[in-house]
């Protein structure tokens, strides 16, 4: 049996079902687990769920700086067509 790093709780886990780097969630506190030993058997909270919401908010931020630089483009059109004139 293995503990929560989070909440301490028990978490019932049969070392022969689970093999080093699988993934399990605890059932008290929903936090993703990470098996990184599996004799003794033990978990460490996963990085994982974190890193792909931070994917997302550095796509969203990509997205923001290149609508940015699309109206940078367009500003700078419309200077150029003054200069024409």
């Amino acid at each position: 049996m293995a503990t929560c790093p989070e909440c301490d709780a028990d978490i019932d886990v049969d070392e022969f079902d689970v093999d080093k780097g699988d993934l399990i969630s605890c059932a008290e506190c929903g936090t993703n687990l990470e098996v990184t030993s599996v004799s003794p058997l033990e978990l460490e909270a996963s990085d994982d769920a974190d890193d792909d919401d931070d994917d997302d908010d550095d796509d969203e931020e990509e997205a923001e700086e290149e609508d940015d630089l699309d109206e940078l483009d367009d500003d700078d059109d419309s200077d150029s067509e003054d200069w024409e004139e």
